[in-house]
Parts: C-alpha cells; structure tokens; sequence
C-alpha cells in the first residue's frame, strides 16, 4: 500500500517564525564544515522534511520545493517597518519618536555588543514595541518603558520572519543614513567640540555594528 507524504513549502517569510529562524542557523553554523548539510538542513527546517521522507522524494518533486524555497529566501531586504503589529488580542507600537526615546531605552539598547537576529534579538523588539495605548488615525501612543521582562519577550519568537526582517533592515538602513549625515556634519564644522566627535565616534562604532550585521548566513 503506497503512502501519503504531505510537505507543506512556505512561500515567503512571514510562515517561518523566529523560533525556527534561530534553530535554523544555529544548525548551518554547526554543520559549516559539511557542505552536502546545507540542502537538508534548509529543507528540514523550512519544509519539515527529515531524512527518511527526503530519501522518498523524485527529483522532479525535490527541484520544484527547492525553486519555491529559492523564490523568497533571498528577498529578506524587501520587508517593511511594521508600525503597528497584533499579537494576540493586544496591538504593539513601534517607537514613535525615536529621537524621544527614554533615556532606559536607549541605554539598554546601547549594552548589547550588536544588533544582530539572535536571541536577544527579541529583547530589543520589547524594548522598540510596546502596548499602544490610544490611536486615531496612523499616530499612536505606547506604554512607557519599564525594562525588558524575559516573559514578554518570548511572544516575538513566534511571530513571522517578515516582521523581524521589516524591523531588522528598517534600522540597518536608518544607522547608515545616520552614518553617512554624521561624516557629513563633522566635515562641515570643524569647530565640533573633543568631547562630541568622540560621542559620534562611539555611535559610528555601534553603525559599523549594524552593516556587519547584514551578512546574515543563508
């Protein structure tokens, strides 16, 4: 008696949560060395497909998942800021003015060694999204920052990659606008004190921190 095997190939990031994306490239780092892993790994994490069910498969069936999978993997870049998100039955804003940001928000965010989609990843989310409080139109208001509770962090790990991705490119490409004004500025006024081209100087470190991070291991 033949067997059915159902394989579900998602077409875009937003059906690839987090959670996933993490054990995803915690197994290409650990299997780097071993170049025929790279396929199974992709095809186990995205797809489902264990070794036994991949041994199954024909290989016209195998190259039109492997052409899906191609399809969306390489357009991360393409995603947007996603202002407002629901999770649940509550709606989270992003930071509204981020050059309001509180004093604790910034500093927490400031003490990790770099932005980067790893697990603290979703601290950072909880730090930039909070409950909206009132909303009219597209302004919005949030709940002020109390600190990062582990617990609220866990519910990013279950949402889409095409929302991190969104957030992730949004302040990759905000630090290097940022970057290039602050070159920009230093260049034009000389008179800048000591004491603030060392303050840019620390925040061109923490810009350098963002563009590193978008060799992101496909």
């Amino acid at each position: 008696m033949k067997k059915t095997i159902e394989i579900t190939v998602p077409k875009d990031w937003s059906a690839i949560t987090f959670k996933t994306w993490l054990k995803l490239q915690a197994d290409l780092k650990n299997y780097e060395e071993d170049e025929g892993a790279y396929e199974h790994i992709l095809l186990y994490h995205l797809c489902g497909i264990t070794p036994d069910v991949l041994e199954q498969l024909d290989n016209d069936t195998l190259n039109s998942i492997k052409e899906d999978l191609t399809g969306f993997m390489n357009k991360s870049e393409d995603y947007t800021l996603q202002r407002i998100i629901k999770v649940g039955e509550k709606e989270y804003g992003f930071e509204p003015n981020l050059g309001k940001m509180s004093y604790g928000a910034y500093l927490d965010i400031a003490s990790y060694k770099s932005i980067e989609l790893n697990e603290e990843w979703v601290d950072m989310v909880s730090i930039l999204y909070r409950e909206v409080k009132k909303k009219r139109g597209a302004l919005y208001e949030i709940k002020k920052y109390q600190g990062v509770d582990p617990w609220e962090s866990e519910k990013w790990m279950d949402m889409g990659m095409d929302f991190h991705f969104g957030c992730f490119f949004f302040f990759n490409r905000l630090y290097k606008d940022l970057q290039q004004g602050i070159l920009k500025s230093t260049k034009n006024h000389p008179e800048i004190s000591p004491n603030i081209k060392s303050i840019l100087e620390q925040s061109g470190e923490v810009m350098h921190q963002l563009q590193q991070s978008q060799k992101i291991t496909y």
